[in-house]
């Protein structure tokens, strides 16, 4: 089983496209938000939202082409998914603390 079907392939391209949508959007929201507390938002919710889309489709394709469950992707988004808030979360603390 080498090639994928149909079904699937549009599948992937979707979450692809949508993958980079979300990314699109988010950095957007970076360029056009004002105040710095509005920018941390955008972008930290649209690579998190991108990353998942992405995780997904490798998965679901590495999956099928392999013809095994593949989970390898999903430590990648574990490790985005804890430490991209943290990061946001530990940026706002410190602008906080230059503006007291």
């Amino acid at each position: 089983m080498n090639e994928l079907p149909l079904w699937a392939a549009i599948l992937v391209a979707a979450l692809l496209i949508l993958a980079g949508v979300v990314t699109l959007i988010g950095s957007v929201g970076l360029l056009r938000l004002q105040r710095f507390y509005e920018r941390m938002h955008a972008p930290t919710m649209g690579m998190t939202l991108g990353v998942f889309c992405v995780a997904l489709a490798s998965t679901l394709m590495a999956s099928l082409l392999q013809g095994r469950p593949i989970l390898h992707e999903w430590l990648i988004c574990l490790f985005l998914f804890i430490t991209a808030p943290v990061t946001a979360i530990l940026l706002m603390q410190s602008a906080i603390q230059r503006h007291e």
